[in-house]
C-alpha cells in the first residue's frame, strides 16, 4: 500500500503512522533531503536501536506501537537519563548525545525518527538490526 522508497528531496505528503506500522524492516529511509532525514524502524522484543551517536545532529524519534526504554547520556558509559516510553511518545536526542532505544515489550517496537540534517546513505533498508551492524556506511 504504501512506497516505501526514498523519495528525498521530492515534495512528498503520507501517512507517516500508517507508514511506521505497516513497515517490518529494522530500518528504512524513506526521505533523504539536505538538511533532514526520515526513517520507519521496528525494533523486535528484546532488541535495541542500538547504543550511537550523532555528532552534529539532532534527533527526534515519535513511538507509533509497543513500549521500551530509552537511555541516553555524554558518554557511552555514563547513560545518565533513562525513560520508559510507549505508543504516542514522542523523544528529543540532541545532538553529540549517546542514546538507545530497547524493546521492553512483547510486540514489536515501532517508530519513525528524523534526523536533522541526514545520518544514513540515501534509500538505506535494513531488513534486521544485525544488517544495520554490519553495514560499512554505519557509524
Amino acid at each position: 500500500m504504501y512506497n516505501f522508497e526514498d523519495r528525498g528531496k521530492k515534495p512528498v505528503v503520507e501517512d507517516i503512522e500508517g507508514m511506521t506500522l505497516e513497515n517490518e524492516n529494522f530500518r528504512t529511509t524513506i526521505w533523504t533531503g539536505s538538511q533532514l532525514q526520515v526513517t520507519v524502524m521496528t525494533i523486535q522484543p528484546g532488541d535495541d536501536i542500538g547504543l550511537e551517536i550523532h555528532e552534529g545532529i539532532d534527533q527526534f524519534l515519535r513511538i507509533e506501537q509497543g513500549e521500551g526504554l530509552c537511555e541516553m547520556g555524554p558518554t557511552e558509559d555514563n547513560l545518565n537519563f533513562s525513560e520508559v516510553v510507549k505508543e504516542d511518545f514522542a523523544i528529543f536526542v540532541p545532538a553529540d548525545t549517546w542514546h538507545n532505544v530497547t524493546n521492553t515489550g512483547t510486540k514489536p517496537l515501532k517508530l519513525y525518527t528524523i534526523y536533522a540534517g541526514p545520518d544514513h546513505l540515501k534509500g538505506t533498508v535494513h531488513k534486521t538490526h544485525q544488517d544495520a551492524i554490519d553495514d560499512p556506511n554505519e557509524h
